[in-house]
């Protein structure tokens, strides 16, 4: 027999079994990539560094959809949003997978070259050395916070007697279902307008 014209195995299979079982579960074991690829545990282990090389295939997977282009808009604060809601959505498909990949180091170079040009918006912007990644960590924060929201109930509060807890019933009957996205909004604009302020400050002599 000659050989198969399409591999049994690569990285692209393995990248999107793995997720597939975090999105069924919210973790995988290579074992069961394995089984359900329908190889031997080893073969796995022939393409990827072990457990953290199929975690980072799986971060491909999911940032597929991350939009990089929105990061050439102008001006930096027009970018810096484009881009949270682009990775906003990209990760609100995959709500279990932000605590393995946020517990993770990110090894992923397309990734790493989307977060270089993020610090270089910034550091262009006139944001002061020590003070790039605190923005960078906490957009990442509100980001995936946000994401993983979008995949909570929509009644959050279940209040069972109104009379217990009237305004925060009201509150909730008034809101519905855009809580997520409005409080997304919310928390963004105000995030990107305490940015503004730290853009063009003096750096100081410290951060020269």
């Amino acid at each position: 027999m000659g050989r198969p014209r399409k591999a049994l195995l690569d990285r692209a299979r393995i990248g999107a079994t793995a997720l597939q079982l975090v999105d069924e579960k919210g973790d995988f074991t290579v074992p069961e990539v394995a089984r359900r690829l329908g190889v031997q545990t080893a073969s796995v282990y022939h393409h990827v560094d072990g457990r953290a090389g199929v975690v980072e295939l799986v971060r491909e997977r999911v940032v597929e959809s991350l939009d990089p282009a929105t990061l050439d808009l102008h001006p930096w604060d027009a970018a810096l949003e484009a881009w949270a809601r682009s990775y906003r959505a990209a990760f609100a498909a995959h709500p279990r997978a932000i605590s393995l990949l946020m517990t993770s180091p990110v090894r992923v170079p397309r990734v790493i070259a989307q977060y270089e040009r993020v610090a270089g918006l910034l550091t262009d912007a006139g944001f002061a050395r020590d003070e790039v990644m605190p923005v960078i960590t906490g957009l990442d924060n509100l980001v995936l916070g946000s994401a993983l929201d979008m995949s909570a109930p929509e009644v959050m509060w279940v209040v069972e007697d109104e009379s217990a807890a009237p305004r925060l019933a009201a509150a909730q009957k008034v809101t519905g279902p855009a809580r997520a996205d409005r409080a997304f909004d919310l928390t963004l604009a105000g995030f990107l307008a305490h940015c503004r302020g730290l853009a063009g400050s003096d750096p100081g002599p410290e951060n020269p």
